[in-house]
């Protein structure tokens, strides 16, 4: 089996969908080469060698990798044109699109992952361009494509419904966990972390105005908010910090760095993660692997994943938000009751269960007459 990977989210700081794809190929790579199934990349750097990409090929043998260098800007031009291009030329058993999209005019059965629909729920969230651009490319992939992956349960039945696709087309899988690096030698203290990107649904002026109830009970708490600012209309979490009287208590980071992020982790008492729509949400669950009780806002996908291994809440009600993460800090055994919970939540989210069941849809898919 043959099957070629739209690896161009792997170039660059990887948000979500490169992450994802990176986790699914480590675990890939280590199939046996030659072997029943052959792996070709497709990304616009240039080279020869699947370690252009970085992890995890920069490391180790390629394994059943290879790589095919398509120039172009690696945008919805290149997808279109280039790469559909490259395919044709090649034409490999089936294609692995990771992030919403892929080429249209293709002879090649795609089986294509997305991760939400948010565009076509909560278009307020998106540029108008952006937002038009999103919706006619995944509406259009998902109605070609031989096979769709939704990441959860909630994202299978919001593409059903709002993509108007047969069930029978669409399959949940999982994805697995991204484990932070363990820091021996710190201990905890009150610290409250968000990890993230910023974007309007995940309620930042909330969690702002519920920490500030919580500095006047807990006055040697701590917030750090860490991820790039993506939202619209646009939010200042340093403004409303300093407008609260608490810009000495809460520090605004655009990007750390994985050892950094990994001493945020072993330090921090809470997570707190208000979003009131994910797809399937990585950040809580990296939390709680890392040994951090976590609090997430009381949504469908949080009651699917978390179960009780999170303390949800409305993420409208500013008073309860203070509440749980007051309780938190201030008392060991809520905290150890919620990462007991996340201690057998947790197994159910492997890459190595999440790789196995996608290729096993890829098989299906590449095999269709």
């Amino acid at each position: 089996m043959r099957i070629g990977i739209d690896a161009r989210e792997l170039l660059g700081r990887r948000t979500g969908v490169g992450r994802y794809l990176a986790d699914l190929c480590a675990v890939w790579q280590r199939l046996p080469s030659p072997g029943a199934h052959r792996f070709v990349l497709y990304a616009p750097a240039p080279g020869q060698d699947p370690s252009v990409l970085g992890p995890p090929f920069d490391t180790g043998p390629p394994g059943p990798f290879r790589y095919r260098a398509v120039p172009g800007a690696g945008d919805s031009w290149w997808e279109q044109t280039r790469l559909a291009a490259a395919l044709n030329e090649d034409e490999p058993d089936v294609l692995f699109a990771p992030g919403y999209s892929a080429p249209l005019r293709i002879r090649v059965p795609v089986v294509l992952t997305i991760h939400d629909i948010s565009f076509e729920t909560h278009p307020e969230w998106f540029s108008w361009r952006e937002g038009l651009r999103r919706r006619w490319f995944t509406r259009h992939a998902a109605r070609r494509a031989a096979r769709i992956i939704a990441v959860s349960g909630f994202t299978r039945d919001e593409v059903v419904a709002h993509l108007r696709l047969p069930p029978t087309r669409v399959s949940v899988v999982w994805s697995g966990i991204h484990r932070p690096t363990p820091v021996a030698g710190l201990a905890r203290e009150p610290l409250v972390l968000f990890v993230g990107s910023i974007f309007n649904r995940r309620h930042i002026p909330a969690l702002i105005q519920a920490f500030a109830r919580v500095a006047v009970r807990v006055p040697a708490a701590r917030l750090v908010l860490v991820g790039d600012n993506r939202s619209i209309p646009r939010e200042d979490p340093a403004g409303l910090a300093a407008a609260s009287g608490i810009a000495d208590r809460v520090a605004v980071c655009a990007y750390v760095d994985d050892a950094e992020l990994a001493s945020l982790y072993a330090r921090a008492m809470v997570f707190v993660f208000l979003s009131e729509y994910e797809g399937f949400g990585f950040p809580p669950f990296e939390a709680m692997a890392a040994g951090v009780p976590t609090v997430v806002g009381d949504t469908p996908v949080a009651r699917e994943l978390y179960l009780d291994a999170a303390w949800r809440v409305n993420v409208g009600d500013v008073p309860g938000i203070a509440g749980a993460i007051t309780a938190l800090l201030e008392n060991a055994d809520a905290r150890a009751a919620l990462l007991a919970s996340a201690a057998e939540r947790l197994p159910r989210f492997t890459w190595e269960r999440a790789a196995g069941e996608t290729l096993t849809i890829l098989d299906r898919a590449g095999r269709q007459p």
